[in-house]
């Protein structure tokens, strides 16, 4: 699943949820999506790449982080509790879900 398959997805997916709230920032280019006010999601452009930055259980996010290349600490935010997905070829629309 390429970068822009991913964020497409996690777009879909999300907007689905229950009480999320949708907020397009730019200067930088951001999208971030909540619930209750606090941010779960967001997405962005890294340099060449799109990339899904999500809220993880530290544990979960350990394990992903393990367990799939495309997936490290979270990009400009706090590294314990906070994922960046960039695509790439072990990710696919269940993982991303």
């Amino acid at each position: 699943m390429d970068g822009q398959e991913l964020q497409k997805v996690a777009n879909e997916y999300a907007t689905e949820l229950p009480d999320v709230t949708f907020e397009h920032r730019v200067g930088p280019n951001w999208e971030l999506y909540k619930v209750g006010g606090k941010v779960f999601m967001l997405m962005t452009d890294m340099p060449g790449h799109p990339v899904v930055i999500l809220k993880a259980d530290p544990d979960e996010a350990v394990g992903l982080r393990e367990q799939y290349a495309e997936i490290t600490t979270g990009y400009h935010m706090d590294k314990k509790h906070w994922i960046t997905a960039a695509g790439g070829p072990s990710l696919d629309e269940n993982l991303v879900k």
